[in-house]
């Protein structure tokens, strides 16, 4: 195997095949040099490689690992089914599956270099063998939820030009639906044990397929991956990353933040079709740790409760709505005896939530935040001080500012855009674009920075404090309110069980703030007007009074996305008429 990475990389593996022949490994020596070579690269101080491709980079030298003598002491990717069922790969058999996956894109799929799929997948191991299977063919991957409708898949399937897709028996009939509405899309896999017309069964094609393959020799700049927007203002956009702007750009967020190393196992609850899967993955294998996925068909904190309590899971990370449902459960019940590490993202913790989690389990909740366009912006890195309600700090090599809208940094206290420094020189580990839409791309940019959408301020530290998105600010008779904060202090009254934030119009102001509250059950019966009354009040005293809610509604339950976060543009969309 030849690679491409040169340097401390090369002679590191060298050592281990020298070492492997003689029967003995310096515990940890080899894999600590890779790592940090591919974390310098990260953080700029050594250059991205011109070639670079994360299973041939990556994986396949854990695989070589492995076979010199030096096995990690978890599986590469352990998966569950809740029924029973488990799936165990090492990283030499992950290299294999994936091989044989590559086999049956460049195959019968006929994939070439720069062709583009569409990941349509629950939480099953197949979706983690083709997402490695395109980078084995330089195939660019576009994730996307189950949850898509007729409409969603028309769309995407048309702006991506997607040349194939593998989706279950559930979203088949959909896809079938559109496929006459998408003239570049030429071959359809099925995830399943039976067969559908005009579908090829991917698992009977795996276990046919051929072990050998050749990684595609990409460049670091090549696409990689897909992802679309939520599409909350506007119509979706393409964001596009490189092979190197995830491939390398999490090395240095799964050191710090996630904190993982060899011995780890790390659980995301994240749907394969946002973000934040990818995230796991590309943090979570170039430090050889163990990716845990628990094929959850909805969201129960009973469950997951009783996943943390079973397997040896020391590292997990899912949205504040879950640990918001975690911290309703008595959690002196369970035993979380491997359970080290958490962290959580997505959408703003509630201090609260933090401080029930901590209090009852003794473990920290650790924050970070991040975009499509992105890797991880702001966090909490584990061993650093933490100040409750705060995002932390800029994640390197980021460097992150508030600006105006013009660009312009403003001082420690002042609300702004949160912003990144892509001028003089952009970050490495950054969308490359908004594919085909270069007036977004354009727009999203003011003088030096990029502009995320999101408003927080800086303290004099350096912490930053989420306010809320551009288009979720509340402007009330010149008062702007973010959501978070208001969402945070009714968190802290017994009654609520979570609420969102959103505005709503009104004659006299504009608009004010109106809370969706879910109560928790022992208020479920309590007299609604009294219990506004008794709401607004509570967040009079915690945070400032023009920032009460003015209108309350108690539902059963909020909309949420398929990862579980909670979905504001609905609310909001309800009040205005949109």
């Amino acid at each position: 195997m030849r690679l491409w990475l040169r340097g401390p990389v090369l002679q590191a593996l060298r050592s281990c095949r020298a070492c492997g022949s003689q029967g003995q490994l310096p515990p940890l020596t080899i894999p600590q040099k890779i790592v940090a070579t591919w974390e310098a690269i990260s953080l700029g101080r050594q250059p991205v490689p011109k070639n670079f491709n994360f299973a041939h980079d990556v994986l396949d030298l854990w695989s070589q690992l492995e076979k010199a003598g030096h096995r990690p002491p978890n599986p590469a990717f352990w998966w569950v089914d809740g029924r029973g069922a488990e799936i165990q790969w090492s990283f030499q058999e992950l290299g294999e599956q994936s091989r044989k996956a590559a086999n049956v894109l460049g195959g019968v799929c006929g994939l070439q270099p720069g062709d583009r799929m569409m990941l349509v997948l629950p939480r099953l191991p197949e979706w983690w063998l083709v997402s490695v299977a395109c980078m084995r063919t330089g195939a660019v991957m576009i994730p996307g939820i189950s949850q898509l409708t007729e409409k969603d898949l028309r769309f995407r399937l048309q702006a991506s030009k997607a040349k194939s897709i593998i989706t279950t028996d559930s979203l088949a009939p959909r896809v079938d639906a559109v496929s006459a509405d998408c003239p570049s899309l030429q071959t359809k896999l099925l995830v399943s044990d039976g067969s559908r017309p005009g579908w090829m069964n991917f698992r009977q094609l795996l276990r046919e397929a051929a072990t050998e393959h050749s990684c595609a020799r990409t460049q670091s700049q090549d696409p990689l991956a897909i992802y679309f927007t939520s599409g909350t203002t506007g119509a979706p956009k393409m964001v596009e990353h490189t092979q190197a702007s995830y491939g390398l750009g999490f090395v240095a967020s799964g050191r710090r933040w996630v904190a993982l190393t060899e011995s780890d196992i790390f659980w995301n609850t994240t749907d394969t079709g946002w973000v934040k899967a990818a995230w796991t993955l590309f943090s979570a294998w170039p430090n050889g740790a163990c990716i845990f996925v628990h094929e959850l068909p909805r969201v129960d904190a009973k469950v997951i409760l009783n996943t943390l309590s079973r397997f040896p899971i020391s590292t997990f990370c899912c949205v504040p709505t879950i640990f918001r449902l975690l911290v309703q459960e008595d959690l002196t019940r369970y035993q979380f005896q491997s359970l080290k590490h958490c962290l959580t993202g997505g959408e703003a913790l509630n201090p609260d939530v933090r401080g029930k989690w901590k209090s009852q389990t003794g473990l920290e909740l650790h924050e970070g935040y991040g975009q499509s366009e992105t890797v991880v912006i702001c966090a909490n890195p584990k061993g650093t001080t933490i100040r409750s309600g705060s995002m932390g700090k800029a994640s390197p090599p980021y460097e992150v500012q508030i600006v105006d809208d013009k660009g312009h940094a403003l001082p420690p206290g002042e609300e702004g855009n949160i912003g990144i420094r892509v001028r003089p020189a952009r970050p490495f580990c950054f969308f490359r674009c908004y594919l085909d839409n270069p007036e977004k791309t354009a727009a999203s940019e003011r003088g030096d920075f990029y502009i995320t959408g999101d408003r927080a301020r800086m303290d004099e530290d350096g912490y930053f404090w989420f306010v809320g998105r551009n288009d979720d600010v509340i402007n009330s008779s010149g008062y702007r309110i973010g959501p978070v904060e208001v969402e945070s202090a009714l968190a802290e009254h017994p009654a609520i069980l979570e609420s969102a934030v959103v505005s709503s119009p009104d004659p006299i102001r504009g608009e004010v703030v109106k809370a969706f509250i879910v109560l928790s059950p022992a208020y479920a019966l309590h007299d609604p007007k009294k219990l506004t009354q008794e709401l607004q009040e509570h967040v009079k005293r915690v945070t400032a009074p023009y920032k009460y809610p003015r209108k309350v509604a108690f539902v059963s339950e909020l909309p949420k996305t398929a990862s579980g976060k909670i979905q504001r543009s609905k609310l909001r969309s309800q009040e205005w008429g949109r």
